[in-house]
């Protein structure tokens, strides 16, 4: 149900670091800054996938899909891809900061979203 995804490369070097997550193939990035404790998601989407990289923080990942449950921890540096029609609830254990990238993005053109309850 989750894809394990690397970022396409990582300099390090005296100055710093800089990490490439992705080179094209995402339409919509979105920052999302969640509070230790609290629980997002509780939703999947028809057209998208959606692509994650954990900028600082932690959470546990629930994903169901066809009665199949799944249950995996994230932390910092981690980058992952959730499908179409996977159900997702993100529960943080830690305030955390997290990039998530849709390859079609939630607006749709006909005023749609693609974001359904799950």
């Amino acid at each position: 149900m989750i894809k394990f995804l690397k970022p396409d490369f990582i300099f390090k070097d005296q100055r710093g670091c800089l990490t490439q997550l992705v080179r094209e193939g995402y339409n919509q990035i979105n920052v999302t800054e969640a509070v230790a404790g609290s629980k997002r998601g509780g939703h999947y989407h028809k057209l998208n996938n959606e692509a994650f990289y954990i900028v600082r923080g932690s959470f546990d990942l629930v994903a169901r899909k066809d009665g199949e449950e799944t249950k995996q921890s994230f932390y910092q540096g981690d980058m992952f891809l959730i499908p179409p029609y996977v159900t997702h609830d993100f529960i943080f254990k830690e305030d955390t900061i997290f990039i998530s990238m849709y390859d079609k993005g939630v607006e749709l053109n006909d005023n749609r979203k693609d974001i359904y309850v799950g």
